[in-house]
């Protein structure tokens, strides 16, 4: 162990102790014990105790299965436990439905902060002390969560707002909590190989990201910010407006909106406005920002949404987001209507694809049968064959997709799994305003229409010209990179692994790379030269076009659209 990891642990001891205790007193000690903590801490003269058996609420440890006493645990381990359990819920794709029903019930409420120390922090945050900086200011939170507090305020110009306060000292727990959990997810998978498929140590990566970016809090006004945009147009969807100067890591100032929560059925239906309006609104919004915008609120549960009269709904909360790339908006794209074409190699293909993205790791599990899945997929979409798209359950569907990856332990890239969890939370908060509600029928517009964009002329002919030009930027970088080579191999530094029994593989890939890289120029010198053609005048016509310019250009798009459909590098 280094000095800066001892010097870590000793920091962290305390912590260590109390996780450790936690984890004793719900039934999970040998899980510590395997860990090797309990032996650590009783050396350092800390014997830990089970203590009495029960959950902490009354309820013996004998009546709980173990996911209910895993869930009571990471609630009494505080922020950074309950964050990484609310993470778990959204992976479907890595944990069984029972677990994922108790990771849902997750709660990020806690005690009102001391509020000596957050008035403090607060004045040191706002220059001032907030009875001065707020006409207005109330120092009983409207609410309290594991990361920040929140309060109502009043501006000088008379606009009601939210003042989210973070809670002090809690970067530096959670600083501590991680490191903990980074060392805890490499010990499990030492100890329990079977927990590998589950990839702990990449679940403490995402939490950690997902943390940090939390923790400031003016970044969760710059997402806000930038969907209000995304929504400038739509009046129908409300997005809280920002204070800027009063806006900061620890602090933030927001609109305040009043509206009927998302939950509370009995108080939309006394304010009579349309479910049935609502719920296609919501659907076509957060649609809107996966399909067309790539950036979705990615927690839309019933405190972050109100609706307002119009009908109009209100998105709140943006400190967790989702991104999905042009790449990855299109193989949703392949994916949805691969089910709906019944292509189950479509679907077995995008699948692969997210799959090996997620399970990069080679610790993660041997690879997946590509056979037995496809034949699981090709049952799957059988199954779904003949449901029109307007009657599909995105949620049943997309159950069943994580199901059949959780069969075959494969697991999902982060943003997908948020994606995935987004839709299935959406569609059922559109069952519970209209019963009738299809998210697929909302979806089949947007969907054909991204189709359709994503084909015209222009769309493909960027996309082939960006193809060109990376096989023109790796032509280019040839000549440096052999030249790196030899001098390696003049100075002994050149390490060559070859695995005979893939060199027949290794041979096709390179012969299909040389033909790509010719194909590719010869389209390059088509294009160059029809257009020089172009512009002379003579000879023989078409369309009232130079005939050989206009047949150059035509070869060079089928030579471009031929790039593109075989541009997908080979699996492994």
């Amino acid at each position: 162990m280094g000095l800066l990891q001892t010097l870590d642990t000793a920091r962290d001891f305390g912590r260590l102790r109390q996780i450790a205790a936690v984890l004793i007193r719900h039934g999970l000690g040998d899980a510590v014990r395997r860990l090797g903590w309990a032996d650590t801490l009783e050396r350092a003269g800390h014997a830990l105790h089970p203590g009495r058996e029960d959950s902490g609420t009354g309820e013996p440890l004998a009546h709980l299965t173990p996911p209910e006493q895993l869930r009571h645990a990471l609630e009494q381990l505080g922020p950074t436990f309950v964050k990484l359990g609310q993470i778990a819920a959204g992976r479907a794709d890595l944990f069984g439905p029972e677990w994922i029903a108790q990771f849902e019930r997750l709660h990020s409420h806690a005690p009102e902060v001391d509020a000596q120390a957050l008035h403090a922090q607060l004045s040191e945050d706002l220059g001032a002390p907030p009875e001065q900086v707020f006409a207005h200011w109330d120092p009983r939170p409207l609410a309290a969560a594991s990361i920040a507090q929140v309060h109502a305020a009043t501006l000088a110009d008379g606009r009601e707002v939210i003042v989210k306060v973070r809670r002090p000292g809690i970067a530096e727990t959670i600083e501590a909590d991680l490191r903990l959990l980074q060392r805890l997810a490499a010990a499990a998978e030492a100890q329990w190989p079977e927990l590998r498929p589950y990839r702990p140590q990449a679940l403490v990566h995402q939490l950690g990201q997902s943390l940090r970016r939390e923790l400031d809090l003016a970044t969760e006004c710059r997402h806000a910010e930038r969907i209000a945009r995304n929504f400038a147009q739509q009046p129908d969807i409300v997005i809280p407006a920002v204070h800027w100067p009063l806006t900061h890591t620890r602090v933030n100032v927001q609109q305040r909106i009043r509206g009927i929560p998302a939950g509370d059925l009995a108080a939309l239906e006394a304010a009579g406005l349309d479910r049935r309006q609502l719920a296609r609104r919501g659907a076509q919004a957060v649609l809107k920002m996966v399909i067309e915008d790539g950036f979705f609120h990615a927690d839309p549960h019933p405190g972050n949404l109100f609706f307002l009269p119009g009908p109009r709904i209100a998105f709140i909360d943006f400190g967790m987001v989702g991104r999905l790339g042009e790449q990855r908006r299109g193989e949703l794209l392949q994916l949805l209507l691969g089910l709906v074409q019944r292509e189950p190699a479509e679907v077995a293909e995008v699948l692969l694809d997210w799959a090996e993205r997620g399970s990069a790791d080679e610790a993660a599990g041997p690879p997946p049968d590509a056979q037995a899945l496809l034949d699981e997929i090709e049952a799957f979409v059988d199954a779904w064959h003949g449901v029109p798209l307007a009657q599909l359950s995105l949620a049943g569907m997309l159950g069943e997709v994580t199901a059949i990856l959780r069969t075959h332990r494969l697991a999902l890239p982060p943003d997908l799994a948020l994606l995935i969890k987004t839709f299935i939370t959406l569609e059922g908060y559109g069952r519970a305003l209209d019963p009738d509600f299809h998210m697929a029928a909302e979806a089949e517009p947007l969907l054909r229409a991204a189709l359709h964009a994503r084909w015209r002329p222009r769309t493909v002919l960027r996309r082939s010209l960006g193809q060109l030009g990376r096989a023109a930027r790796q032509l280019a970088a040839l000549p440096g990179d052999v030249a790196q080579l030899l001098r390696q191999a003049r100075r002994g530094r050149l390490q060559v692994h070859i695995e005979v029994q893939h060199l027949q593989d290794v041979a096709d890939r390179l012969d299909g790379a040389a033909r790509r890289i010719s194909l590719g120029l010869v389209v390059a010198a088509l294009i160059i030269g029809s257009s020089i053609v172009m512009t002379v005048r003579g000879g023989p016509e078409l369309l009232g076009l130079p005939a050989f310019g206009l047949i150059g250009f035509v070869g060079a798009v089928l030579g471009a659209g031929w790039l593109l459909l075989t541009g997908r590098p080979p699996r492994r």
